[in-house]
């Protein structure tokens, strides 16, 4: 069994304020976990208007499947064109 963690550090440009901060991070996770077998959740950075950084978690039988679920939702992510990503580290633990 393998364990992926993928660390997404995203930069919100036109975040003004938390609460429109809050709405970006929130469509994000939704249209993740909506697309994607994973959990997500925004683990830091949590003060800040623009930026934020999400946490995602999968489990697989194979290590090359968690390697392309995580490049599909960073291309996913870029292509919804609601935050530029910043920096990427990818994790995948054998259990």
């Amino acid at each position: 069994m393998y364990v992926g963690l993928c660390s997404l550090d995203i930069h919100i440009e036109h975040a003004q304020s938390l609460k429109a901060k809050r709405q970006v991070v929130k469509k994000l996770i939704d249209n993740i976990k909506n697309k994607f077998p994973v959990s997500v959740a925004e683990v830091d950075e949590q003060d800040l208007w623009q930026r934020a950084v999400i946490g995602i978690a999968v489990v697989s039988s194979s290590s090359t499947i968690i390697e392309g679920i995580f490049s599909k939702i960073e291309d996913f992510i870029e292509n919804l064109h609601l935050c530029n990503v910043i920096d990427i580290k990818r994790e995948i633990f054998t259990w």
